[in-house]
């Protein structure tokens, strides 16, 4: 299943970390440095071990870790309808 970006989000970087704003909304999201880098991957469409695959060469994390970690914060995008699947 792939994941991509969903919605009107604007986005801007600011040190390692990204402050998102719904053009809509006006809803904002701040990311930490991780969920940055995930934001940044799905720029193009990709599937959760795509993503896992990344990022745990990125920061060091165990598969199992990775994936648990990555659909809860993807669980928290799509609620904020940032995402979709």
């Amino acid at each position: 299943m792939l994941i991509a970006r969903e919605g009107d989000w604007l986005s801007a970087t600011i040190g390692e970390e990204v402050v998102m704003m719904s053009a809509t909304s006006g809803e904002y999201i701040g990311l930490n440095s991780v969920g940055s880098r995930i934001w940044e991957l799905i720029e193009q469409p990709r599937d959760i071990g795509e993503l896992c695959t990344c990022l745990e060469a990125e920061f060091d994390i165990a598969p199992a870790d990775c994936a648990r970690e990555v659909e809860g914060f993807l669980t928290e995008l799509e609620q904020h309808r940032a995402i979709r699947r």
